[in-house]
């Protein structure tokens, strides 16, 4: 085996592999890429150390089989990217995608199926911890028309996720029970990272799909409300060999946001009710710097006023670019050019504020339903206007 993966691994570093040799013979690089029938998606970020490993894990398991590995890389600092460049270069099985200014897994794996060619798509980690040695029967099993979705399963007979330490497992453990509670998920693993589906049965629910996040699966199975026939085959959850896990709280948030998502069918995103929650911090800096500047250092009401929405403007715009936008986060200039235009944003949100706020009181003299109106048409229009012009997508 060791001679296997030394000369996959020469392959990389060295001369051209045979099988592109092989296309002299009238077939050109492109016509073999189109007759590929698995693609393999692989979300990188800072997995530079890791991604030649796995590519001489999958020559060895695919022998025999048409295949291809889109790295989809969100422009890592240790250039994982540049890494796969030159892997494709050597072998035209190997595929780069790099996204710049756009983060998350779930993003990563539904760009790269949507790019590949083959009617099978697999998706899996850099990390070395999925079992790579489980793809040919996953591609067995959906060739044959007993599955459109195959899971890679921890948690069935046979499988394992013994590698996680003790609150990791509790956490996954609890995740697992609450989606399938919530969300009537009937796959005993639905946070697996690992799976294998029909490429038109992916692009049948892609539209409605959350680019946020990193449990892609749970969202594709919940998306598909039962309609997508499943099998689980068991796996052995490896342990990470190079870098670092991705996990940490914001990875809970996303999952929280994602079952908010879709129990409220998509009207309610994770991402809006961040922005209302970051905008009532806002209302307490506002009071307490009103309060501070007005009877500690005696400044006119108007006076303390501004300095009070300044204050909160500003509190709002750093915990939205650090939490909320954190996948479009901006840095450098780009952080001053961001305040100046949700500062801009934010006085007009205010217009709008006093102005709902006012028609209904005039037509409705309620105090309580008229400011609620109001500061629900402020955080719409800030919200809005803020995806369009401060974080916007580049």
């Amino acid at each position: 085996m060791a001679r296997i993966y030394a000369g996959a691994m020469d392959r990389l570093v060295g001369q051209a592999p045979q099988h592109v040799s092989r296309t002299g013979d009238g077939e050109s690089a492109s016509q073999v890429a189109a007759a590929r029938e698995l693609s393999v998606v692989v979300p990188t970020f800072n997995e530079r150390d890791n991604v030649a490993v796995l590519f001489a894990r999958l020559a060895e398991t695919l022998d025999g089989i048409a295949w291809e590995v889109i790295f989809v890389d969100d422009n890592s600092p240790d250039a994982t990217w540049r890494r796969v460049q030159e892997m494709a270069q050597r072998d035209p099985r190997v595929r780069c995608l790099r996204r710049i200014g756009r983060r998350g897994l779930s993003g990563a794996c539904i760009e790269g199926i949507l790019a590949s060619s083959a009617p099978y798509v697999a998706v899996m980690d850099a990390d070395l911890q999925h079992d790579e040695t489980q793809l040919p029967k996953m591609l067995a099993l959906l060739r044959g028309g007993d599955a459109e979705l195959v899971v890679g399963s921890r948690y069935i007979d046979g499988g394992s996720a013994d590698s996680f330490n003790r609150q990791r497992r509790g956490a996954s453990e609890f995740a697992t029970t609450l989606a399938k509670k919530l969300l009537r998920v009937e796959i005993a693993d639905p946070m697996s990272g690992f799976f294998m589906m029909r490429r038109d049965r992916f692009e049948q629910v892609a539209p409605e799909l959350s680019v946020q996040g990193f449990k892609i699966l749970l969202d594709i199975v919940a998306t598909a409300k039962g309609q997508l026939r499943a099998v689980e085959i068991p796996y052995t959850f490896g342990s990470r060999l190079h870098g670092e896990s991705k996990l940490d709280s914001m990875v809970a948030l996303d999952f929280l946001g994602l079952l908010l998502a879709k129990l409220t069918g998509d009207a309610v995103s994770l991402r809006f009710l961040l922005f209302a929650l970051v905008g009532s911090i806002g209302l307490v800096v506002h009071l307490a710097v009103l309060d501070v500047a007005f009877n500690l250092f005696g400044y006119s009401f108007a006076g303390a006023q501004l300095i009070g929405a300044v204050a909160a403007m500003t509190s709002n715009f750093v915990l939205n670019n650090f939490l909320t936008y954190r996948d479009q986060r901006l840095k450098g200039l780009a952080v001053l050019r961001g305040l100046l235009t949700f500062y801009l944003v934010c006085s007009v949100g205010l217009l709008a504020n006093v102005g709902v706020a006012f028609s209904i009181y005039g037509q409705q003299p309620i105090w309580w339903l008229a400011g609620a109106a109001g500061a629900l048409m402020g955080v719409v229009w800030n919200y809005a206007m803020s995806g369009l012009f401060v974080w916007r997508k580049r």
